[in-house]
């Protein structure tokens, strides 16, 4: 059966990836990012299949468009993924006021508020899938560098632990993915130089089957992604 899954950050690395590996599966893919340019090009590695909306969640004005947009276009969603993020590579001391402020925006309180305006427009028996990071796993290694990052990820972690309890009367479940290091370009630009294990096309594949399958076996858990320990 055909299913309805937005997905956030899906101009670039793995979301792209995910909505493309969806759509190969012949769901209808509704793609949400700022690059209107990248999401064209999505757009045409399944026409059929993918919808593509431009919008900074960030801004809850933006998100106020979208919301408008997706109640008069859809009946329903049965998937959120919630994978847009953002990443900075900075020591503790050197951290600024609005380097937390953004990735608290970006990573963590985009999510609570996309999330929360879905909620009427998602299905019953839908999933929702926070992409966190093995940075934000309790007891993982870390690295330097990554504070700010880890800290938003881990909150997004806890974040749906509590949603799968506030919302399990609804038939809604929550899981968080922590994921490893992946070779996207958000992770080039943090490490130059440095070469990940894991491919976005990989990685992508694994969370779009996660998505439609992982809420018959998981509710409420923060299961890693990784192929060693390190963020």
């Amino acid at each position: 059966m055909q299913k309805i899954v937005l997905i956030t950050g899906a101009s670039r690395g793995i979301g792209y990836e995910v909505a493309t590996a969806l759509a190969q599966k012949n769901h209808r893919v509704i793609a949400v990012a700022r690059n209107k340019s990248n999401l064209q090009k999505l757009k045409k590695e399944a026409p059929d299949h993918i919808d593509f909306y431009t919008a900074d969640l960030t801004s809850h004005e933006q998100l106020d468009t979208l919301n408008t947009y997706l109640s008069k276009e859809y009946e329903g969603i049965d998937v959120l993924i919630n994978n847009a993020g953002a990443l900075v590579n900075k020591p503790f001391s050197k951290l600024e006021k609005n380097d937390w402020q953004n990735m608290l925006d970006v990573n963590l309180l985009s999510v609570i508020d996309l999330t929360k305006m879905m909620l009427p427009m998602l299905t019953e028996n839908s999933h929702i899938v926070n992409i966190s990071s093995m940075g934000g796993l309790q007891g993982s290694s870390k690295f330097p560098g990554l504070t700010a990052y880890s800290v938003a990820k881990g909150a997004v972690a806890i974040l749906s632990e509590c949603l799968a309890v506030e919302l399990a009367e609804s038939n809604i479940r929550v899981n968080a993915l922590c994921l490893g290091s992946v070779q996207t370009e958000m992770f080039e630009d943090a490490f130059p130089g440095f070469e990940a294990d894991v491919k976005p096309k990989k990685m992508g594949a694994y969370i779009a089957n996660f998505a439609l399958n992982g809420s018959n076996f998981y509710n409420g858990k923060i299961l890693p992604v990784a192929l060693n320990d390190p963020s």
